[in-house]
């Protein structure tokens, strides 16, 4: 599994979507399940996958799904 299929099945997992409503549109502002219980899932879930441990700035920076993958990048996890 790639690390963008780990990276997408955090979300589908937590959100309980299908893969193919995540984009850059996917974010806290246009999701209406999202909320701070939705986010901390996302990040101890992301926390696990990539065996990383966040800095709470990125943790509370982790809004939408692109902002993921950019913050992942900060971390050297490549998608």
């Amino acid at each position: 599994m790639t690390n963008l299929e780990k990276y997408e099945e955090v979300f589908v997992e937590v959100f309980a979507v299908d893969k193919n409503v995540l984009n850059e549109n996917f974010n806290k502002e246009n999701v209406e399940s999202w909320d701070s219980i939705h986010q901390l899932n996302i990040t101890a879930n992301l926390e696990e996958v990539f065996d990383i441990m966040f800095e709470p700035e990125d943790i509370m920076a982790m809004t939408s799904y692109q902002a993921g993958k950019t913050i992942l990048g900060k971390y050297n996890i490549e998608l």
